[in-house]
Parts: structure tokens; C-alpha cells; sequence
């Protein structure tokens, strides 16, 4: 029960507030970089808790938030396909494409299936030889290895009719483009915990030294939330920029070394496109030369398929932190959970969906 309990604890919280607040002398804007960040921040109420001098922008770390549209039409065109048995985790199955979605190829016919892990996949591929499946491999670096080891074990067991479209993308240059962006409003990061766990943290002193931002390393219970906002207001109170770990109980300088040699075995680095945001150069991984013949989008010649977001949705600017979700004109109105414009009200780590699920009965109507 220990981080059932310690980590949500109301009178350690109450603390944490009261030293925020007796700490703040002038307004910062502290960015949050993972979706389950945001999540814990808006269900929590955290953020109309803090002192009006500290403003919470949710940025765009959601893996399912970011992947391109044309990635997701990819997928659709894949997984209507015939022969193809199409394997995702299920928040990825609403997502809006530009005319559909996977559960609407589904209820069409194509073979769409929910698996909880990629080695459900290379099951399926064991089972069905007659069958081409595809697993859609997306994600920050959290899921990246597990989706790299699915591919060496299609390649040990020899399977031929397994294939992975890869959008794995990656957080150091996401949050390179917007500490460089001349619209940027960040003083001080909270870099996403699980991330780290598998990366370490040694990608982010870079990133400090060159745009004078604290980063701090934060977990996802809400006292792992407050602690880092304390520790970036103390540095921004302080004029200091540094890396600061407050989440040791989980993440080391060095990160899973192991995890690490599979990644570097399996993908290389590319530039790759971002939902709402565009292209940032060298933020993705593709899979390497050695396993070309297992991508998907090779395989199925989707590759050069190309399109257009909606022109009413501003999941962009959300992403960017330039935007609260319900300041868009479209938030609870034409875009809701049920008829997404974009996958930021889809997802369940977007911010969009936060907001609806938990602060629109709070926001002034008509908001």
C-alpha cells in the first residue's frame, strides 16, 4: 500500500502547497511534459490549487496525441486490408483519421484486434501463418523497448508474415522545439518520470545548459507532481538553471542499459512528424537497415501517403502549450470524447480529454 498511500497523502500535500506558495515572489509557467502528468494535475485539481502566480502549461508528451494523421491513415489503409489481422492497445482504435477511425474499419470488416502486449501479436502471427499481422508500434522511448523486442523475437522465430508501423517518437527534441520556439511562454520543465527510467537523465543537462530552463525529473502521483513543481519554483526563485531527479525511487543518471542496446539494435533516428506541431528533425526512431524488411509501411507501400489535419482543430496549439483545451471554440461542442476532432479529446492521457472528463462542468458556460 506504500505508493497507494504515501504519494497521495492530503496532509503532505497541504505542505507542499503552503511551500510553493510561501516560496513564489513573481509569476513562472512550469511545463509538464507527459500527458499522465496532466491527467494527474487536472483530476487532482493541482493546478487551481497552486498560487495564481504559478501557471501549469500541459505539454505534449501523449504518444497517442502526437502521431501524425497521416500515420493514422496508414494504419486504416493497412488494416483494411484483407490478409491483414491489425493489432493496437485500444486507445489507439477512435483516434480520427481523416474520414475514419480503426473501430469504424472494424465494424467494415477488417481484422482489427485489442492486445495488451506486442508479444500478443507475434502470437497471432505464430497462429495465423496464412495471415500477414501488423502490430502499430507508437510511443515515446517508455514503450519503444518492448516494441523493439517484439521484432527480434519475429526475426529468432523466423516469422515472415509480421511487420511493425513504427511511430515511436522521441521527448529531448520535443522539448528542444519548444524551448527554441519564439512564442514559447515555458520557465522551467518537468520531464516525464518513465521516460527516464528507461533513458536516464543524462539527455537533459544538455538542454538546461542551452536554454538556461530548469528540468526537473518528476513522477505522476500528485506528491510527485508538487515535488517537482517545488523544485523548479525554487530554482526559478533561486535564478538557478539545473537538472534536478525527483523521482530517484525510479529513475538513475544511467537508465536501463539493457533496454537501451535493444533500442540502438533495432531503431535508428529520424526526423519525424508530430500531430499538430510538424516535423521536428532527429525526434523519432525508425527501424534500423537490419530490420527493414519487418516495416510495415514498406511492406504495405503506404510510405509517401500524405494529408490534411482538420482546419477546426487546435490540438496544435494545445500541444505547444499555447492553448488551454477549453479555450478552443470547438471544446464540448463539436468535439467531444464520443466525436473527436483530434486525438487530444481522444486519448486517455489528452489534455483535452482531462479537461471534459474532469473540469467542464467547472469552466464558465459557454466555455
Amino acid at each position: 500500500m506504500k505508493y497507494l498511500d504515501e504519494f497521495n497523502d492530503p496532509e503532505l500535500a497541504h505542505r507542499q502547497f503552503a511551500a510553493i506558495a510561501e516560496r513564489v515572489t513573481r509569476p513562472w509557467a512550469i511545463m509538464e511534459v507527459c500527458g499522465g502528468q496532466t491527467h494527474s494535475i487536472v483530476r487532482n485539481g493541482i493546478d487551481q490549487l497552486l498560487p495564481d502566480e504559478v501557471e501549469l502549461i500541459h505539454g505534449p508528451g501523449c504518444p497517442v496525441c502526437v502521431t501524425p494523421l497521416e500515420t493514422i491513415d496508414k494504419a486504416l489503409a493497412i488494416a483494411a486490408r484483407p490478409e491483414v489481422i491489425f493489432c493496437s492497445f485500444g486507445d489507439m482504435l477512435r483516434v480520427p483519421g481523416s474520414h475514419l477511425d480503426l473501430h469504424q474499419v472494424r465494424s467494415n470488416g477488417g481484422d482489427v484486434r485489442v492486445v495488451y502486449s506486442p508479444l500478443d501479436a507475434i502470437a497471432l502471427a505464430e497462429a495465423n501463418p496464412d495471415k500477414q499481422v501488423v502490430f502499430f508500434g507508437i510511443g515515446f522511448e517508455t514503450t519503444a523497448p518492448a516494441n523493439a523486442m517484439t521484432v527480434v523475437q519475429a526475426r529468432a522465430r523466423g516469422l515472415t508474415n509480421f511487420s511493425l508501423l513504427v511511430s515511436h517518437v522521441l521527448v529531448p527534441p520535443a522539448v528542444a522545439a519548444i524551448a527554441s520556439s519564439p512564442t514559447s511562454r515555458v520557465n522551467a520543465f518537468l520531464a516525464a518520470g518513465h521516460v527516464c527510467t528507461v533513458m536516464g537523465t543524462g539527455e537533459y543537462g544538455p538542454l538546461v545548459e542551452r536554454f538556461g530552463v530548469p528540468i526537473v525529473v518528476t513522477g505522476f502521483e500528485p506528491l510527485d507532481v508538487l515535488e517537482g513543481i517545488r523544485r523548479a519554483v525554487d530554482q526559478l526563485e533561486d535564478g538557478r538553471a539545473e537538472l534536478d531527479n525527483a523521482y530517484p525511487r525510479a529513475v538513475s543518471a544511467t537508465g536501463n542499459r539493457a533496454a537501451q542496446a535493444v533500442l540502438a539494435d533495432v531503431f535508428e533516428v529520424c526526423d519525424r512528424a508530430w500531430r499538430g506541431i510538424g516535423t521536428i528533425p532527429a525526434s523519432g526512431w525508425r527501424l534500423s537497415d537490419a530490420y527493414r524488411d519487418l516495416d510495415a509501411e514498406v511492406r504495405f507501400e503506404v510510405a509517401d501517403l500524405h494529408v490534411e489535419e482538420s482546419p477546426l482543430c487546435r490540438s496544435g496549439e494545445v500541444l505547444q502549450g499555447l492553448l488551454k483545451p477549453h479555450e478552443c471554440e470547438q471544446f464540448g461542442t463539436t468535439c467531444t470524447p464520443r466525436r473527436p476532432l483530434g486525438a487530444t479529446m481522444v486519448s486517455s492521457e489528452g489534455a483535452c480529454a482531462a479537461y471534459y472528463q474532469y473540469r467542464r462542468l467547472d469552466l464558465p458556460q459557454g466555455a
